[in-house]
């Protein structure tokens, strides 16, 4: 069974019915619309248990990514900019990198890169991440399966395409935002649907 990450949680009641997920992730830049504050964070963090909890950087301070890290009590840090592998290095976290499928993606660099999960996301001219569009799935999914690290496959999943994502890549795990959300908030129901469809604990808050 594929691993979940729920990513872009803001608010504790979304919170708590991720709480079934085998991942949690905050937007810890305050360049876009999700961006949690560590405080906020921390709260969570320190209220729901189950989930590990993610904090996503994109080209971030090393120092400040790594005393937000502290300072929340997250478990594993997400790099979705262009950092380097003598970045990555510098980070006190175990990390999962991010990759764009199709801006110059390559198997050796992420090979090479020292994460623990390569993520693999949607190219897209207007963000690094979070655009809710899907790449080419099936034209991707020979190249993506070459890879010896665990992968993680996010852009555009829903309920109604998480099964079809993971017949296709047999990944280690499905990263969803934006189709769990109403009116850009995220929608408890539709977490706990979701949840559902991936075969896992659903909580009810």
């Amino acid at each position: 069974m594929a691993r979940v990450k729920i990513c872009g949680i803001r608010e504790m009641e979304a919170a708590r019915a991720a709480g079934g997920a085998d991942f949690m992730g905050f937007i810890m830049s305050d360049r876009f619309r999700r961006y949690c504050p560590p405080a906020a964070v921390k709260h969570i963090c320190n209220t729901v248990q189950g989930p590990k909890k993610v904090g996503v950087f994109v080209d971030q301070p090393i120092n400040e990514v790594n005393a937000i890290a502290e300072y929340c009590g997250l478990d594993m840090i997400q790099l979705h900019g262009h950092e380097s592998m003598e970045y990555a290095e510098k980070i006190q976290k175990p990390i999962i990198k991010a990759f764009r499928y199709g801006e110059d993606f390559s198997l050796e660099r992420a090979e090479a890169f020292p994460a623990e999960y390569i993520l693999i996301d949607s190219y897209s001219k207007a963000t690094v991440g979070g655009s809710g569009i899907s790449f080419k799935w099936r034209e991707a999914a020979s190249t993506i399966k070459k890879l010896k690290k665990p992968y993680i496959i996010a852009g555009g999943i829903s309920a109604e395409t998480l099964q079809e994502a993971i017949k296709i890549f047999d990944p280690y795990g499905i990263d969803a935002s934006g189709s769990m959300e109403i009116d850009g908030r995220k929608s408890p129901e539709l977490i706990r649907e979701f949840l559902a469809v991936a075969g896992k604990k659903v909580v009810e808050t």
